[in-house]
């Protein structure tokens, strides 16, 4: 009995001991979107970017100019595990500037990210790319894949943006975490909470919230209810069939996001 006893209170202590130690690699995923230099080059016409963060490494990514300048601006922020060069692979309204600036740790990006660390550097980027003379600092719309829509939803409560496009959003990491690892006491362990639903409803521009109903990482009901609470107006897209990995590359995926981009674009 003593035996089962000391068992399971290692069990108990161990595992969120483990689960504590192992978040960061468990939520950031750089190596999965790494690739050797020079290995992703976007197809279409790009300036490389570098911006130095407030610790003294480099962030890097590329700028796809629109036409005509000054142009509108996405902001594009990925996903834990996306190198975001590849979105210049995708059908983005090639009348808007795309600019692309990977993670602290991803790509050719320096440093480790973390939460905090990802909100300072988005920031400092945000104001460096509006201060450029070919955009136009008042037609910027902030673009987020997953992890990414906290990023996005975090910028948009401090800097001007006219919208956002966020692809499978959630409303807290700690929500999330706690669907995922119901027997963790995950309120007590987690260190990057990206608290987007809290964020919400003090955000008075328009949102695009597009998910797939099948998505088995982020479920659409956390989505759904970061959406519900958004303070501005919204517009719900759930795509049918759809998963976590693969809404991008349905049909019904980028219809809405011309739609929106076009709207902000002539508002």
């Amino acid at each position: 009995m003593i035996g089962w006893l000391v068992l399971g209170a290692a069990l108990a202590l161990g595992v969120p001991a483990a689960a504590y130690l192992a978040q960061d690699r468990m939520l950031f995923l750089p190596h999965l979107a790494n690739a050797p230099a020079g290995a992703i080059r976007p197809p279409r016409p790009v300036e490389e970017i570098a911006f130095a963060t407030a610790d003294g490494l480099h962030v890097r990514g590329w700028l796809a100019r629109g036409t005509p300048s000054p142009a509108p601006l996405i902001v594009y922020y990925g996903g834990n595990a996306e190198n975001v060069a590849r979105q210049a692979f995708e059908p983005w309204p090639e009348g808007w500037s795309l600019a692309l600036v990977n993670y602290r740790g991803y790509g050719a990006s320096e440093g480790r990210p973390s939460e905090r660390a990802l909100y300072v550097d988005a920031e400092l980027v945000f104001d460096a790319l509006a201060r450029r003379p070919d955009v136009d600092p008042a037609r910027i719309v902030l673009a987020a894949r997953s992890l990414g829509t906290g990023v996005a939803t975090y910028v948009a409560t401090r800097r001007p943006v006219r919208g956002l496009v966020l692809i499978s959003p959630f409303d807290s990491m700690v929500a999330l975490a706690r669907h995922h690892y119901p027997f963790l006491p995950v309120r007590l362990l987690l260190k990057h909470r990206f608290d987007s639903i809290a964020r919400a409803p003090g955000i008075r521009v328009p949102l695009l919230a597009i998910v797939g109903e099948r998505d088995s990482v982020i479920p659409p009901g956390h989505s759904r209810r970061l959406h519900d609470v958004w303070g501005g107006p919204k517009h719900w897209v759930a795509v049918p069939g759809a998963d976590h990995n693969d809404l991008g590359r349905q049909r019904a995926f980028w219809e809405p996001v011309r739609a929106f981009l076009e709207a902000v674009r002539a508002g």
